[in-house]
């Protein structure tokens, strides 16, 4: 009986020995072929891949359709860094690998959630047009019963797409138009209901100048007629035009941009105005989360899509973005006879037609040792608006310049500017007021933010960025302890109860991480049911529809997409002001 135990026992050490010797044997080989594959890509275990940790690399780009679905899930569950390279492009193929290794949980992100907007994208586009139908449909014949009583009449009014009176999703969502007009310390209406001496004090800080551009932002969704419309009738200022520009990538017209002025005559404020990422766009929401980048020597990494949004490169032809994004001196307003006296156009589409007189023409710009033809200058979104705001300040002496957009509107707001300081644009730059942003995703590295920093922040900060509380797309793309996206300039960050705080970055820069959760989804349920509150709380201005309550259902399944909607960033400028008007001394 002893023997048999003393045999047992020898029996279970000798198992347990073996299974660890396998184990260990394991893990060895697993290791050596993980190392070996690294050593491949010139992957160092001990590089901790700082914000320009990839020598020699001025490109990156992520393609979702290079690779299946068998590559994706080798490269997320397996870690194969083979199947990962497969979706990546990049000006050095040589330390490829090195990225899909250090970079790969972003990657994949990135390549998810793509891939899945292209299998949905058609089907959210007709989605998008039956949405917008029907809100019209309803708008014009009063609801649901007033299109019932039109429908028994046979006067059913039927939307007309481009339309005056047909209204984006966006401004179903929040219907109001009109600019604010409480006041406090050191504001001012711009309503007209003072003198026009002082109806515009231009300066940073002054929350009717923030509660124009969240405003303007918002504006930017609707088509040209409405645009021209709110700003003419209702905001009582000067329409200088709606473009619509070319993105070379998209082959398409998919960047939207208008430009106002305070008066038609010497002018105080010219605002330029980008539309954001729209709901129902897929590639709006794939360049949102798109993780391509281009690096600019001596200025750092930028997102490659919203570089293509402004006209300026392709990624099917990386050397595109070369051709418009080395720096160059070009400090003085050359202007030709066509681009001259755009703002003294009251008629919609005159400003366009001086634009094509100044193609027609001959003008160019140069811009990285190479000449832009006049075609890129007509139809691109940034020459466009180059050459727009030049003639304007050239004819308006004593004004200054804005810059806004919600959410991809707003990383176009402040590239514009930072492609400006690129070209040594001084004497324009000289004459920028601000750029405020709402809802904005990322553009660029941390050596982006720092060389923006030195133009922006002194003597006094130009560029604000509002962010409202759980929004998704200002965590977008992915920021971590390696290269990926840093914000920069000034964070107006505000909670769902419109308390302002400035900081750094928001809270939860990632929207991820077990114990943000549970707050996000109890948050959308206060949001929600203080939507049915807010137009006793604060008074019929902020009376929320049955469409905005809609969005905030969306909100207890996706609560970082109802967040976004520039419903909370108009109430958080103009409520939050009433909570914490000193936010801006």
């Amino acid at each position: 009986m002893g023997n048999t135990v003393i045999r047992n026992t020898h029996y279970d050490e000798h198992k347990s020995l073996c299974r660890s010797l396998t184990t260990t044997v394991a893990k060895s080989l697993c290791t050596q072929s993980q190392e070996k594959q690294n050593h491949s890509y010139g992957i160092d275990d001990d590089d901790d891949d700082d914000t320009d940790g990839c020598n020699g690399l001025r490109y990156l780009i992520v393609r979702p359709e290079k690779g299946g679905i068998r590559d994706l899930f080798r490269y997320t569950v397996l870690a194969d860094i083979d199947c990962g390279v497969r979706f990546l492009e990049s000006s050095d193929e040589k330390v490829v690998g090195r990225v899909a290794a250090v970079h790969r949980w972003v990657i994949v992100v990135s390549l998810i959630v793509r891939k899945i907007i292209a299998v949905f994208g058609k089907p959210l586009e007709w989605t998008g047009y039956v949405v917008d139908f029907i809100l019209n449909l309803l708008s014009l014949n009063g609801d649901f019963t007033g299109l019932l009583f039109n429908l028994l009449r046979g006067k059913v009014v039927v939307p007309q797409r481009g339309s005056e009176t047909f209204i984006s999703t966006i401004g179903h969502i929040d219907g109001r138009i009109d600019l604010y007009k409480g006041k406090s310390e050191g504001d001012v209406d711009f309503n007209g209901s003072v003198s026009e001496e002082t109806r515009l004090r231009v300066e940073l800080g002054n929350r009717a100048l923030m509660d124009l551009c969240i405003m303007a932002s918002k504006l930017a969704y609707e088509n040209a007629k409405v645009i021209r419309n709110v700003v003419v009738y209702h905001w009582k200022m000067h329409f200088v035009d709606f473009y619509d520009c070319w993105n070379d990538f998209q082959k398409e017209m998919s960047t939207q941009i208008f430009i106002l002025c305070d008066k038609p005559k010497d002018a105080n404020l010219i605002l330029v105005s980008f539309r954001g990422t729209e709901p129902f766009d897929a590639d709006d929401w794939s360049t949102d989360f798109d993780y391509s980048w281009y690096e600019i020597p001596e200025m750092g990494k930028v997102h490659m899509g919203f570089l293509e949004a402004l006209g300026l490169g392709n990624r099917t032809k990386a050397a595109t973005f070369q051709n418009h994004l080395l720096p160059v001196k070009n400090t003085k307003f050359t202007l030709s006879e066509g681009t001259k006296s755009l703002s003294s156009n009251s008629d919609m589409g005159q400003g366009r037609s001086k634009l094509d007189q100044s193609s027609a023409s001959g003008e160019s710009f140069i811009t990285g040792g190479k000449m832009i033809p006049p075609e890129m200058v007509e139809k691109t979104a940034y020459y466009v608006v180059r050459s727009t705001l030049k003639s304007l300040l050239e004819e308006h002496k004593n004004a200054k310049f804005v810059v806004t957009g919600h959410s991809l509107g707003g990383a176009l707001a402040i590239l514009f500017p930072t492609v400006l300081v690129l070209h040594e644009e001084t004497e324009m730059i000289g004459r920028l007021l601000g750029v405020y942003t709402f809802g904005q995703p990322r553009i660029g590295n941390r050596q982006l933010g720092g060389f923006m920093e030195k133009h922006l922040r002194y003597p006094v900060p130009k560029y604000f960025r509002v962010v409202y509380c759980n929004d998704l797309v200002p965590r977008l793309p992915y920021d971590d302890k390696t290269f990926l996206y840093k914000h920069f300039g000034v964070c107006l960050y505000y909670d769902s109860l419109y308390h302002e705080q400035r900081m750094v970055e928001e809270p939860n820069r990632n929207f991820y991480g077990i114990t943000y959760l549970i707050p996000e989804y109890l948050n959308a349920v206060w949001e929600l049911i203080r939507s049915l509150t807010m137009g006793y709380t604060y008074g019929p201005e902020y009376k929320e529809g049955w469409f905005s309550k809609m969005a905030r259902l969306l909100g207890l399944a996706l609560p970082g997409i109802s967040a976004h909607c520039p419903t909370d960033y108009v109430n958080s400028v103009r409520l939050g002001q009433e909570r914490n008007s000193q936010t801006f001394e």
